[in-house]
């Protein structure tokens, strides 16, 4: 029976994919036919085509490797101009040979589509407005993908929620402090909250006489890390009874957090530590639906934390590499791949102590945040992401608006082709990073459970 929930879990996630990748195309597809560019292929995949059909001017079709997809656009790049080592009496050299010959290849590739009828629509001859629009069409895409399954899950089955019910309380700062130690010794200071009298169960409801929500563990623990070495007076409630205690923070060291309870790590990915007050008592964490008005700072905050990966990327593909290929965990906050999507996704749906509710949401939280990395990542301004069109684009309304000034007549299109070599480097390395992150996920993945 795990084995196929394991199973469905995972083609749940090949599923989620293929629909994001899917409408992430559509996204370019929308804006580019509202503009008159004409469109002759719209893809899901790549290789060999498995099934198509044309409507209008375009193919539709879905080809044999689900790992992407495209829609093509006639005129990407402008036609080619005779350069200047091409002028009689000037020979090129062997840079010029070889990657000239690569950019004629791709220009001719991109623009083999293009019809006499074609003229003023082609792409390169769009105002820079609508150009910018088609692109940032699919990155947008995912981002209201992702905003709507988060949205779902917060508003309908709730966030996992630190609450102001104990969990646990520990007898020592020692024992709270070092999971190894299960037992105190008499030289052992006690844990100010096991001192108070409090329990697990207890439900605080007050701290220094100011009233706190089930939710609000943050607010709790911030008066209790603010005051070290200072008497507070706690309300709680026990087996539906009232009662308070007063107990003293304990000035201690313990990982700095964020204003929503994150801990907080260097570019190292080590704890940052801070001096607070700490009582030893731990939260009850329970799934609590969030208001709509909750769901921009979850999506911003996971933004945050994809755009930290995309930003120290080099650094956490050598982390990766170290857990792949020695002892090392994997960072279970670090990049995953699809195979690893669709591995976690599985372990979740297979997991025999998760209810089906929860999985559903977790499942649906992991659709979620693949569509707001995709949203990220394609903003990264390198070709031949969204976000390098879209810098090529700027590019040229920044000349075009020096030559205003200037009352320059003729400005040429910015060619984006020439940066082929570039390109070319950068769909390498994104290969080399595919393939770490794909070997790593299946033979050094990241534990869950």
């Amino acid at each position: 029976m795990s084995a196929l929930l394991f199973i469905g879990g995972v083609l749940f996630m090949v599923v989620a994919v293929g629909l994001s990748i899917a409408l992430h195309e559509i996204g370019h597809l929308v804006p580019a036919k509202l503009f008159k560019l004409r469109v002759p292929q719209y893809m899901i995949g790549f290789g060999k085509t498995l099934v198509s059909f044309k409507r209008g001017e375009t193919q539709y079709g879905i080809k044999a490797l689900p790992l992407g997809g495209y829609i093509s656009m006639v005129g990407m790049y402008p036609p080619r101009e005779q350069v200047a080592s091409e002028k009689p009496g000037k020979k090129p050299n062997l840079f010029q040979k070889v990657f000239g010959q690569m950019v004629d290849d791709a220009r001719s590739q991109a623009n083999e589509n293009v019809l006499p009828s074609d003229e003023g629509r082609l792409f390169y001859q769009l105002p820079i407005y609508k150009r910018i629009i088609i692109m940032l069409g699919g990155p947008i895409m995912n981002l209201i993908i992702g905003f709507v399954v988060i949205t779902i899950v917060l508003t309908s089955f709730g966030q996992a929620t630190p609450t102001t019910t104990v969990a646990e309380v520990y007898q020592c700062i020692a024992s709270a402090q070092n999971a190894n130690q299960t037992e105190c010794t008499d030289e052992d200071v006690t844990a100010p909250a096991y001192e108070a009298g409090l329990l697990p169960g207890d439900t605080i409801t007050a701290v220094n006489g100011a009233a706190v929500a089930q939710a609000e563990w943050n607010k709790l623990t911030d008066v209790i890390r603010d005051h070290p070495g200072e008497p507070i007076t706690l309300d709680y409630v026990r087996d539906g009874q009232s009662h308070s205690t007063e107990l003293t923070p304990y000035l201690t060291e313990r990982p700095a957090t964020d204003e929503n309870g994150y801990v907080l790590l260097d570019e190292q990915g080590e704890y940052i530590m801070t001096k607070v007050g700490f009582v030893g008592m731990g939260s009850l964490q329970q799934d609590l639906t969030q208001p709509l008005s909750a769901v921009p700072g979850v999506i911003g905050d996971q933004l945050l934390k994809i755009g930290d990966v995309i930003l120290h990327l080099p650094q956490r593909m050598v982390d990766v590499a170290q857990a792949a290929f020695g002892s090392e965990e994997r960072d279970p906050n670090g990049p995953v791949s699809i195979v690893g999507v669709g591995r976690i996704a599985g372990e979740i749906s297979a997991e025999g102590s998760i209810s089906v509710a929860d999985k559903f949401a977790t499942l649906l939280s992991l659709v979620g945040g693949l569509n707001l990395a995709l949203f990220a990542f394609n903003l990264i301004p390198l070709l031949p992401l969204d976000g390098g069109h879209v810098v090529g684009a700027l590019y040229e309304g920044l000349k075009r608006m020096v030559a205003r000034i200037f009352k320059i007549k003729k400005i040429k299109p910015v060619d984006t082709v020439k940066l082929l070599p570039l390109t070319y480097v950068v769909v390498v390395a994104m290969l080399v990073m595919g393939g770490l992150l794909i070997y790593a996920d299946i033979f050094k993945p990241i534990q869950l459970f």
